[in-house]
């Protein structure tokens, strides 16, 4: 302690010294009580926000190669993960079990990292693309979607901004289908669709409330056929099919909507309350 003291000391008489202390960390007082000349302590500045994420990329790429079960991935194969990682987090959000979000949102973080590594190894001009790419598209979607707060655009409500979202939303995908030839329209005739970009691999009561949103929205007023139809099927008004059961949940689903709730979270919740049930049965039967 002493010769530190006596180095900085001595240090200091040809001009002045700063002690640079770790993050958080406080310098020895018997150390400034021992110098002998005017001294000043600056702490190091923490981490940016992000930084660890480096830490996740060299992870992720040393993983890619020596670990043969992830070396054998695709796109393909990591599918399955990266929907169920997505729905374990979605678990710990409706379990309100905040502490196990941190880790299960680092699961579905880790499928975007992997995901990007993977899509690394394939040439531009083969859609490859780094984890930086993926960064770069999204801080550039998100300031063109937000206009209100990186732009000249003024707002006085959320509901401006969706409005102005849905607005900036349909103008990229009219220009996605101008740039392919109309190849991503959804309905195949070349024609710029409300329904382009809807990814038809989600659930199937989720993908039928997208579509009427995305019909709503586009000014289509395609009405959804099928009320009452597994009504009178199962009174035996008439013959009960998957066709009648799939129109009817459509038009459930409509209806759900129009009335403002989310039919996908609202089915989710009552399955869970289902299983509520059938779990006090179990303990009641065993008690």
């Amino acid at each position: 302690m002493e010769g530190l003291a006596a180095l900085l000391s001595s240090a200091a008489a040809s001009g002045p010294v700063v002690w640079l202390a770790w993050p958080g960390e406080a310098a020895d007082p018997a150390l400034l009580e021992a110098l002998s000349v005017p001294f000043s302590v600056l702490n190091g500045s923490p981490d940016l926000p992000g930084a660890h994420l480096l830490d996740l990329v060299a992870i992720t790429d040393r993983l890619r190669v020596s670990c043969p079960w992830d070396r054998e991935q695709t796109h393909t194969s990591l599918l399955r993960y990266l929907i169920e990682e997505a729905y374990e987090a979605a678990e710990t959000i409706e379990d309100g079990d905040l502490g196990a979000l941190r880790e299960e949102i680092g699961d579905v973080l880790f499928q975007v990292f992997f995901h990007a590594r993977v899509a690394s190894e394939r040439a531009a001009v083969d859609d490859g693309f780094t984890i930086d790419d993926v960064a770069d598209t999204l801080a550039a979607k998100l300031i063109r979607r937000h206009p209100h707060v990186f732009g000249s655009v003024s707002v006085s409500s959320a509901g401006e901004v969706n409005a102005n979202w849905e607005a900036i939303k349909k103008a990229e995908r009219a220009e996605k289908a101008a740039l392919a030839g109309g190849a991503d329209a959804g309905n195949g005739s070349g024609v710029a669709s409300a329904l382009d970009g809807v990814p038809f691999g989600q659930p199937a009561l989720s993908l039928a409330a997208q579509l009427l949103r995305r019909a709503e929205r586009g000014g289509v007023p395609v009405p959804v056929d099928g009320a009452g139809a597994v009504a009178d099927g199962l009174d035996g008004g008439s013959e009960l099919t998957g066709e009648r059961v799939g129109a009817e949940l459509m038009a459930l689903a409509a209806r759900a909507q129009a009335a403002g709730f989310d039919p996908e979270l609202e089915l989710r919740a009552a399955a869970r309350r289902f299983a509520d049930q059938v779990r006090d049965s179990e303990r009641q039967r065993h008690s």
